[in-house]
This record gives structure tokens, sequence and C-alpha cells, in this order.
């Protein structure tokens, strides 16, 4: 399958050439046809797929045809969570189109609208933005929707989850009755198939994997610790592995200030990254972790999701997600392109129910393993069926993907 055989022009087919893409994923296979006939669709799909493709240039295509309006007012909105993956989806959508005359910018809350705004005033024919800004912009009269054709909803399970869901609607309200819709979510839960009722005209279901799956190539590996040691174990794991690039996540800001700090007393460089965080303290943090100037990047969910970190290869769950939908999102950061990596969980006491509830989700039971020195305390008793591994040789040891003990879902790669 080659991008020519999707329909795409020569223009669109030169530009991903150029970045080094040689043939489709299969999300982009199944999408772009359906995109470029115009129908709706509802796709499943997490970041690291190639859905940003999959959506962006067959709408670059699309655009290119009607281009008639000298003014150039919106026709296209994609609708992002946050504004690392609106940044992310902009810079994708500035290389797709250098072989074309398409403009685009992108908008989102934490900066400066004035610049936002400049753009905005000089005409384009893509928007990416947040909700927020989107809306704020909006109200002061800075931007129309009155023209779009065609709207993008990415990663919609994480706008719900973030309480979107009113500003989505407020949004969808603004838009011309007549357009196209895509809507991708990692997982269709009811709430989304809901959301989607709601707008989506005759949707065609797009799934390039099984739902709800983790990533075949992922080797997960679970570790019963007691919560006091998990700061210790963590120190440990990165310097007898000489691990240069790790995303680890805990579930709040100030546990992610304090892992941070501890581990730069351990000369473990890292930054912390979350909402509390400026948007420039994030770009600087993410800039420096991509170029390997800083070995750990401390997060929580809603500021990692949509993070683009090509071949990463360790994540730690440092503390277990509530919601098991996440811990699918947490480990898909690693694995990508093909190559492996590494997902270790560290679970205490209360935190076994987590785990319970995310091995219900991908369909698998994960062994747990204690090692010693860091054994959970007398009323933190193993969870059934843990391995009484207690050596050191249950540690993954250096870079590579260990291939013992290999828990792996279906493929669901993202």
């Amino acid at each position: 399958m080659t991008f020519k055989s999707l329909g795409l022009t020569d223009n669109l087919i030169k530009a991903v050439s150029d970045i080094g893409y040689t043939e489709p994923s299969p999300i982009q296979v199944k999408a772009i046809p359906l995109v470029l006939e115009r129908k709706d669709i509802l796709a499943s799909a997490q970041t690291g797929t190639g859905k940003t493709a999959g959506f962006a240039l067959p709408m670059i295509q699309i655009l290119e045809r009607g281009q008639t309006m000298r003014n150039r007012p919106i026709r296209a909105l994609i609708l992002t969570p946050t504004r690392e993956l609106a940044a992310q989806v902009q810079d994708d959508i500035v290389n797709y189109s250098k072989q074309s005359d398409i403009r685009s910018t992108v908008i989102f809350g934490g900066v400066n609208q004035n610049p936002q705004a400049n753009r905005l005033r000089a005409g384009i024919d893509i928007l990416v933005a947040t909700p927020g800004r989107l809306l704020d912009l909006q109200n002061q009269g800075l931007l129309s929707l009155a023209k779009v054709e065609i709207l993008v909803l990415d990663e919609a399970d994480r706008m719900l989850d973030m309480g979107f869901l009113r500003d989505i609607q407020r949004i969808l309200k603004l838009l011309p009755e007549r357009r196209q819709n895509l809507l991708f979510s990692a997982t269709f839960s009811k709430d989304i198939k809901k959301l989607a009722n709601t707008f989506l005209h005759h949707p065609v279901l797009v799934e390039a994997t099984p739902e709800n799956t983790t990533v075949e190539i992922i080797n997960q590996k679970v570790y019963r610790i007691d919560k006091a040691k998990k700061t210790d174990f963590t120190i440990e794991l990165i310097k007898d592995g000489n691990w240069q690039q790790v995303l680890i996540f805990t579930r709040t800001k100030h546990g992610a200030n304090r892992l941070s700090e501890k581990l730069d007393k351990a000369d473990i460089s890292s930054a912390a990254i979350h909402g509390n965080k400026s948007q420039n303290a994030r770009t600087k943090a993410l800039a420096g972790f991509k170029a390997g100037e800083i070995r750990v990047l401390v997060a929580t969910d809603i500021a990692a999701r949509g993070l683009d970190i090509p071949l990463l290869p360790h994540v730690i769950n440092y503390e277990m997600p509530n919601v098991p939908e996440d811990y699918v999102h947490r480990i898909g950061r690693t694995g990508r392109a093909g190559a492996g990596g590494d997902a270790i969980s560290l679970v205490n006491f209360d935190e076994v129910e987590f785990l319970r509830s995310i091995e219900k989700l991908i369909g698998e039971r994960m062994p747990a393993e204690i090692v010693e020195g860091y054994e959970p305390g007398p009323n933190q008793e193993p969870t059934k069926g843990a391995s009484q591994n207690r050596g050191r040789s249950a540690r993954p040891q250096g870079n590579k993907p260990q291939g013992q003990n290999k828990n792996r879902g279906k493929s669901k790669r993202y």
C-alpha cells in the first residue's frame, strides 16, 4: 500500500516523502480515503499511530480544491484537549502543507493572545485550538467559525475527561449545519458514543486495531513496593539500568514536583510538567527531554497526553492511575514505530484494586514481583500469585526491553 494508492495528490506525496514516511500506517490506510470521500468518521486511534496524518493529509487536499475565497476564512477546525497536543498537530500540518498554499495556525491558553489574534486576522485555512482559548477569542469577536467545512475532535475521550463537554457543545452551535465531522478517540466509552450521536451524520467506524488493548512490543512489569520506598527503587532502576530517557507518571501535581526534586538530589536530571506549570516551562522541559539534556520527565496524565516523544524506551507508573484507560495511554508513550520499550508499574497496598481494574480492561493478568529490600510492610501482603523473586535479577537492566515475563496485550498501537 502506498500514499499514492490512497488518492493523495503529488504535492502531498512529496511532502510525506520529504518527512520520511515510506508507507501509510493502518489508521491512515483506513481513514484517508473516507475523509476524501467526505464521510463522517468515528475512529479509534491513539497518539503515535499516525492519526494526525490520517485526517490532516486529506483535509489539506480537500481545502486546496475549494480554495477560492481571498480573505481565507477558517474552513477546518481541529479541537485538541491540551496545549502540547495542539502545538504538535500544528507542527505536523505545517510539514504536510509545505508543498501547498494552505495556511494554518494554533491557539491555546497560557500565553499572550495577541500574536494568535494577529495570525487569525491575516487569514488562515486550518485552525488548531484548545476549547477554552477558542471560545475566549470567539467571544471577543476575533474569529468566526461560520465557514468551517471540516471539524475534527482529536482525543475526544481526553477532552471529556478534562471537563470540556460543555465547551464542545457551545462550539458545535457556532459551526455551520453542513460540514464534515471526524472524531478520534482512544476508547469508545458510553460518553464518547453519546457525544458522537449528537453531531456525526451516518459515521463510518474506523478501528485500526482491537479496542482497549495494550501494545504487543511493550514489556510490562509490575513490582509490589512499599509506598515509602518507591522513590529509592525508582532511583535504583534508573541508575542501575543507566536509563537516559524515562517518562514517569504520578497522580498529582505536588507528587510530580516532589519526585522531580528527589531525582535531582540523586544526580538524575529531571523536570516536572503539569497543569500548574506555565506553557513556556512545559515547552522548555519537553524540549530538554527530547534533546537528552533532561533524563527524566515526571508528568501527570493530563500534561502528558498527546506528547510526541519518538522511541521513548522507558515508562514508569510511579503511582497507578485510578482510571484503567489511563494506564493504556501511559504505556503507549513507549513501544512506538516498531521499537520495543519497558513499562514499569510500582504498586503499593492501596493500589492493588487499581491494578485489578487495569487487568480487567486489557484482558490479562500481570503477576507482580517483590524485590529484596523494597518489600511491602507487614500489613501489606503481596497480591495473590505474586512472584516471590527477591533477587536483583528481577529488575530490568540496561537499555533493552527484557525478554522474560513479557505480559503483552493484543496490539493497540499508539
